[in-house]
Parts: C-alpha cells; sequence; structure tokens
C-alpha cells in the first residue's frame, strides 16, 4: 500500500482577523531552534516557516491507513493553534485571507532573494495550500504518473476550494488562490513529459533560465517531491476542515495508484494539451462544486456531480483495494451537504461580515 502524507500551509490571524506576522514566535514556542531544523518525532510530523511570516505549515508523517492519516493532520492543526496562541495569535485554514492586510517576508537569503526576484508576485503570494505526497517506486514510476493524472486535478481544486476572498472582496471565484498562485512562471498543469530524464531535464531548463531559483521552485500543479521519494500533488487549497484535507489525500492516493497500473499496462495519458488542462484548472477554481467541471475523456463541462462521480469511477478500483471506499463516500457526502471552505465562508459572510468569517474558520480549523 502507498504511504501518504499531507502539507498544510495555514493563515496566523490577529484577534481583529486580520493576517499577523507571528510565525517566529510561535515556531520558538513549539520548540523550534532554527530553519533547518525538520521532523521532531512529535505526532503531528512537522511544524515549519512559509514564504510569509503570517503563515505557519505543518507536515504529517507518511501514512499507510487514513485514520491514522485523519490523526496526524487533527494533531497537527491543534499542535499549530497552541503554538499560535502563544504568540497571541489564531489559526486559521483560510487560502487567502478574508480581510486587508499587509503581509511580511520571512526572514532569511532565499525568501528574500525570491522577492527580489520575482517582485509582486512573490510580495503578494500571501496564500495557502495542501500538498499530498503520494510514495512511488522510483522517478520513472513517478514521471508516468504525472503523465497520467492531470486531468483529474482540477476536481480536487474544485472539492477544496477555500479562498474566495482577496483583500476584503469577494473575488467570484471559489479558489482565488488558484489565480494568484499562477502568477508564479513555474506554476499550474503540465503536458506529459514521457520519461524522468525528460522530466528533470524541464526542472534544469526552468532553474537555469532564472523562471526557478532551484527545483524547490518549481510549482507544478503535481511535480517528483526534491525532498521525498514521492509524487507531490500541490493544486488544492489547504481545506478549511481536517476531514476534507483527508478526502483530498485519499482521491490523490487513489489517483496516483491509478495512474501508475495505467502506466504498466500501456494506458496514454487523457490528453497531451496543456491548454486543456489550463482550462478545466481555471473553471474549477472560478466555480468549485457549484457550477460545471471539466473533465475527461471529452474534456466538455459536465455538472459538478457528474465530474466528482466521474473521478470516483476512475480511482474505484483502487479505492477498493486500499478499503478506502466507505470513507470516501462519507468524507464526501459531508462536501455535499455543508459544501465547500469557499461556500462555508459565503455564508458566514452573509451572516456577519468578513470578521465572522475568520472567526468561524478559527473554530472550524481545529474542529
Amino acid at each position: 500500500m502507498r504511504t501518504v502524507g499531507v502539507e498544510e500551509e495555514y493563515l496566523l490571524v490577529g484577534a481583529g482577523g486580520e493576517p499577523a506576522p507571528a510565525a517566529d514566535e510561535a515556531l520558538a514556542s513549539d520548540g523550534r531552534t532554527h530553519p533547518e531544523q525538520r521532523d521532531d518525532g512529535r505526532p503531528g510530523g512537522v511544524l515549519e516557516h512559509e514564504l510569509k511570516a503570517e503563515q505557519l505549515e505543518t507536515g504529517t508523517h507518511p501514512c499507510t491507513d487514513l485514520p491514522a492519516l485523519r490523526a496526524e493532520l487533527r494533531e497537527g492543526r491543534s499542535r499549530a493553534a497552541a503554538a499560535a496562541a502563544d504568540a497571541d495569535a489564531r489559526l486559521a485554514a483560510l487560502a487567502t485571507s478574508p480581510l486587508a492586510g499587509e503581509s511580511r517576508t520571512t526572514p532569511g537569503w532565499r525568501y528574500h532573494r525570491m522577492v527580489r526576484e520575482y517582485a509582486v508576485v512573490a510580495r503578494e503570494q500571501l496564500t495557502g495550500g495542501c500538498h499530498v505526497h503520494v510514495g512511488v517506486a522510483d522517478d520513472e514510476e513517478g514521471v508516468a504518473v504525472l503523465d497520467r493524472i492531470g486531468a483529474w486535478l482540477p476536481v480536487l481544486l474544485a472539492l477544496s476550494a477555500n479562498s474566495p476572498y482577496w483583500h476584503g472582496e469577494d473575488t467570484g471565484y471559489a479558489s482565488y488562490r488558484s489565480q494568484v498562485w499562477h502568477r508564479w512562471p513555474t506554476a499550474g498543469p503540465t503536458a506529459p513529459f514521457g520519461s524522468a530524464t525528460a522530466y528533470r531535464g524541464v526542472v534544469d531548463a526552468l532553474v537555469t533560465s532564472g523562471a526557478a531559483l532551484d527545483e524547490g521552485m518549481v510549482y507544478f500543479d503535481a511535480r517528483l517531491s526534491h525532498r521525498y521519494p514521492t509524487v507531490e500533488v500541490r493544486v488544492a487549497d489547504v481545506c478549511l476542515r481536517a476531514d476534507d484535507a483527508l478526502l483530498v489525500a485519499a482521491l490523490t492516493r487513489a489517483l496516483v495508484e491509478t495512474a501508475a497500473r495505467e502506466a504498466a499496462d500501456g494506458v496514454a495519458p487523457a490528453t497531451d494539451r496543456e491548454e486543456l488542462l489550463r482550462a478545466a484548472t481555471w473553471r474549477a477554481g472560478r466555480s468549485g462544486l457549484t457550477s460545471e467541471l471539466v473533465v475527461p475523456p471529452a474534456f466538455a463541462p459536465v455538472s459538478a456531480q457528474a465530474g466528482v462521480r466521474a473521478l470516483l469511477d476512475h480511482v474505484g478500483p483502487a479505492l477498493d483495494d486500499t478499503g478506502d471506499t466507505a470513507l470516501v463516500a462519507d468524507l464526501l457526502g459531508a462536501v455535499w451537504v455543508r459544501g465547500t471552505g469557499s461556500a462555508e465562508q459565503r455564508r458566514w459572510a452573509r451572516d456577519g461580515g468578513l470578521s465572522r468569517v475568520v472567526e468561524h474558520a478559527v473554530e472550524a480549523t481545529v474542529a
């Protein structure tokens, strides 16, 4: 059974709901003593800086079963929330800040070089994503997986959509984070690579061109991890609720397993057209689950319900083999009842404005 782990990027907010630059103090309270310190073995995994001082990132340990991953996700959120409280801030699983506020770059040469090289793109990147790592045998299997999962990643974005507000305004998008994130020159969907050698050639060319400072800045929607023997799927917003992150992780692992089986059987990628993948990604970010999705094989709009069902049909055998089918059905059923994080935020805004959105998000993050 393939391992799966999740990294989540959270927003730190102050008493009024505005972004709060409290990451250094929060990490110090959690026992983080220097930037290179990583996993200390505690439940919930790694607690880390991100580009902005108004963010914290958690990373679970690799898990082989979903109940263990659910426990890790919840423990990581609780641990990060406690660290934030020690720094007189609060933790919110929001992919963008509903309220306007300035952001500060985390100290460190790499982060400041990013701001110098990429200017406003880096300065405005106060966004939070959910990154799912799934184990692969080697780079060749990993690239074969990357070539075959891209057509389905927009459905994961739609399920995770959790960023309708930007600088105090409703953007009209379910995931505005996806629009801001795609300003990076290396971000977004990719056409099939065909081999690990070709993949490495593209990565090297991007770094040489200056579009990325290093391999860590190759921000494809799905990539080979530069740290671990995994495929890293980066398309999702940070999810408002831990169970939604669990759903995204379960579907991602099933997608990876399905793609690996397809590659072994000689099944070609669904498309070699990056333009179609970009259109499908835009559609998912624009409306989430409230309108239509664009899915293979036709790459024509279908209802969100039909698009999600197509994904479930595609990965069904893999979910059955890991024993995850029933749990995924329960997790998905909850999303259909209450909506995505974006839908919840908009309901709360109608009831009490954007400050209430943040208040409810703080509660939902550790619920």
